[in-house]
C-alpha cells in the first residue's frame, strides 16, 4: 500500500459515517485517500451510498468522521472556503439549475463570490466553448434537453475553477453520442475527479482507481484493471464486466 505525503493528497477521509434520523447507516465507516490529479470512480449498485458520499465530500450533508481537503479539515468554519475548491455536479441537473437562462446560471456562482462581470464573461466564453455550448447563453434552461442541461450544470461548476470535481452519475439518461462526448471532455480535465456511477463502461474509460461501495461500506479498491477485470467481485455486487474489458480480454 502506497502512503501519500500531505503534499500528494487531495482528499483524505477517515471513518466517515452518515445516517438519516432513525434510519440505518448509509455510509458506514468509510476511509480512503485520493491523490492529487487522480480520477477515481466509486462503483456500486443502487442504494450503495454513492450519492450520499458525494454530498458529504462537498459539505452539503454533515457526516461524522473526518474529511480533509488538501489537508484542511472540513467543518462549519471551513465549509464555505472548501466548497469553492470542491465542485459538485448532481445526477439530476434539475436539482442544480434554477435560473431562467444559461447565462444566468453561469453568472450566479461567480457573482456571489464577488467576481467582476468582465472576468465572469471571459471565463464563461472559455467554458462554453469547451463544452460546445456556444450560442446557448440566452437559451432558456427549461427548453434544453437532458444532455444540454447536464453540460450547463457542469459548466456552472467549472466556471468557478475548482481543484476537485465530484460528478454523480454524469452519464445517466444520456444517449450514446452525448455520453461519449461528455466522457471525452471529462477525461482531459486537469483536475482531481471523483465520479459516482454504476456505469462500468464509463468507469473503464475514465478511471485510474476504482472503489466499490455496497451498503455503505468499501468492499474493494484498486486500479482499473484490478477491479474491473474481476468478474467474480463485480457480479457479487450486481455489476458486470464492461464490454470494453470483455473485448480486451
Amino acid at each position: 500500500m502506497v502512503v501519500l505525503s500531505k503534499e500528494e493528497r487531495a482528499l483524505e477521509v477517515r471513518n466517515l459515517r452518515f445516517s438519516y434520523p432513525e434510519g440505518p447507516p448509509i455510509l458506514d465507516g468509510l476511509s480512503f485517500t485520493i491523490k492529487k490529479g487522480e480520477t477515481v470512480i466509486f462503483l456500486g449498485p443502487t442504494g450503495a451510498g454513492k450519492s450520499t458520499l458525494c454530498l458529504t465530500l462537498n459539505g452539503v450533508l454533515k457526516a461524522s468522521g473526518e474529511i480533509r481537503i488538501f489537508d484542511e479539515l472540513l467543518n462549519r468554519k471551513t465549509a464555505k472556503k472548501i466548497r469553492q475548491r470542491v465542485g459538485l455536479v448532481f445526477q439530476n441537473p434539475n436539482d442544480q439549475l434554477f435560473l431562467p437562462t444559461v447565462k444566468d446560471e453561469l453568472f450566479f456562482g461567480p457573482l456571489n463570490l464577488g467576481w467582476s462581470p468582465e472576468v465572469i464573461a471571459q471565463r464563461m466564453k472559455s467554458v462554453i466553448k469547451k463544452l460546445n455550448l456556444e450560442g446557448f447563453e440566452e437559451r432558456l434552461i427549461n427548453k434544453l434537453s437532458l444532455g444540454e442541461k447536464k453540460k450547463v450544470a457542469l459548466a456552472s461548476v467549472l466556471i468557478l475553477e475548482p481543484d476537485i470535481l465530484i460528478l454523480d452519475e454524469p452519464a445517466a439518461g444520456l444517449d450514446f453520442g452525448s455520453k461519449k462526448n461528455l466522457m471525452a471532455y471529462i477525461k482531459v480535465l486537469p483536475l482531481t475527479k471523483l465520479i459516482a456511477s454504476h456505469d462500468l463502461e464509463l468507469a473503464w474509460e475514465l478511471a485510474e482507481k476504482v472503489i466499490i461501495l455496497d451498503k455503505g461500506k468499501i468492499i474493494s479498491a484498486g486500479s482499473r484493471e484490478e477491479i474491473l477485470l474481476n468478474e467474480k467481485l463485480l457480479k457479487a455486487h450486481c455489476l458486470d464486466l464492461p464490454l470494453s474489458a470483455k473485448i480486451q480480454g
